[in-house]
């Protein structure tokens, strides 16, 4: 039975103690509690001053979520949100409400599977197309695969299946799914914890794909295929900068060593047979890498100046990490990161998913109810960074 998750209006945070295990497979907690608002106070610890000067703090706008894995915004300001267990939202945060547009009955949410990246056409306003990438239950096992929906009335119907057959596990799923400035559809997969597949250009695991809007392979994919990329371990948060276009990605390593990569077409990002600093002929190095495991999830670059400081800045939710991660990007240099820091740490507990807003704002959401978090009464919950007053 789903959640039924409350939009809360007021500016207030929920302070977290959260659990530091590292991200993998455990089933999601099975209660279901009643809704709950966080408690309405606000702490001054709630406000953060970054490294360059930036006041901020979070504001919470949506609680009792049940592990929502991927965010996105409709022209109209209303905000999709997947929930791992097997369901689409769609929350208007303004008014206060919430519409379970979709049950998908089939969803395998063992570990890190389940209902997963979530993405709207380019085109929204006039198609209304959504996209789900999920794990469906096959036979004695799982897969993942990528469908595409119509929204009318907040209800998603007309199914389409554009990708199917993704290996899929309790652990190494992948999931973000993203259009690009090309007007693509961009999907990270997994190796569905079968090292090998990452290296194996006949296997979509441990890729980043590349599709046209309706499934079939974009003419300029580098190997005739959906595989845009490959070498990769689990990659879950994808974005392109602002101003040089560049494709940035973060990926789970093994025991540490998580990596933020650019991506390109064609390239080899070396897992299993590399990772994090080492080297290897034709197979690219990470621009950077946390020895200590972070467990970076969803990264978004900050559009917009609503808070002026973090334009074109990358934002990483960590799961293990307990903390938004910011990178500083220098323009000018491919690959280049001249700061980075820790924002909102342990305040929050697991974040999953990071995205601008169409006020400009960053929003993320948190997962302390995947089983591997300590959750609180409200969570899961969607919170929106502001500047502080």
């Amino acid at each position: 039975m789903g959640l039924n998750p409350v939009v809360v209006i007021a500016l207030s945070m929920f302070v977290l103690a959260q659990s530091q295990t590292q991200d993998c497979g455990q089933t999601p907690r099975a209660e279901t509690p009643a809704p709950v608002p966080p408690t309405p106070t606000q702490p001054s610890s709630d406000v953060i001053t970054t490294q360059d000067g930036a006041r901020v703090q979070a504001q919470v706008v949506v609680t009792n979520l049940e592990v929502p894995w991927s965010m996105a915004f409709a022209p109209d300001g209303r905000l999709f949100v997947t929930e791992r267990p097997g369901r689409v939202r769609i929350i208007d945060i303004a008014g206060g409400t919430s519409e379970l547009a979709l049950t998908l009955d089939d969803t395998f949410a063992q570990g890190e599977a389940g209902t997963l990246g979530l993405a709207l056409d380019p085109d929204f306003a006039a198609s209304r197309f959504v996209y789900v990438y999920y794990s469906a239950r096959a036979g004695n096992g799982a897969v993942n695969r990528v469908v595409r929906y119509r929204e009318v009335g907040s209800r998603l119907g007309e199914r389409v299946v554009l990708l199917d057959g993704i290996p899929a596990d309790t652990i190494h799923d992948g999931g973000r799914i993203r259009f690009g400035p090309d007007g693509l559809l961009y999907i990270s997969t997994g190796d569905a914890s079968t090292q090998p597949l990452a290296q194996s250009l006949g296997s979509t695991a441990g890729k980043i794909l590349r599709l046209n809007r309706d499934g079939t392979t974009p003419a300029g994919n580098p190997f005739g295929s959906p595989v845009y990329s490959y070498g990769h371990r689990n990659p879950q948060g994808f974005d392109w900068h602002p101003i040089t276009g560049e494709l940035w990605a973060s990926e789970h390593g093994a025991t540490g060593n998580d990596e933020i990569n650019v991506i390109r077409a064609g390239a080899n990002y070396g897992w299993p047979a590399i990772q994090a600093n080492a080297t290897m002929a034709g197979m690219i190095t990470p621009v950077t890498f946390f020895a200590s495991a972070i467990a970076p999830s969803g990264a978004s670059f900050a559009r917009g100046r609503a808070v002026p400081l973090f334009e074109n800045d990358l934002f990483v939710a960590t799961l293990r990490g307990l903390h938004l991660l910011r990178l500083r990007i220098d323009p000018a240099v491919s690959g280049r990161i001249v700061a980075q820091e820790r924002l909102f740490d342990q305040r929050f507990g697991r974040i999953r998913d990071v995205i601008t807003g169409p006020d400009g704002f960053l929003y993320f959401c948190t997962n302390n109810r995947d089983g591997r978090g300590t959750p609180g009464a409200s969570d899961d919950l969607i919170a929106r960074v502001v500047p502080a007053s």
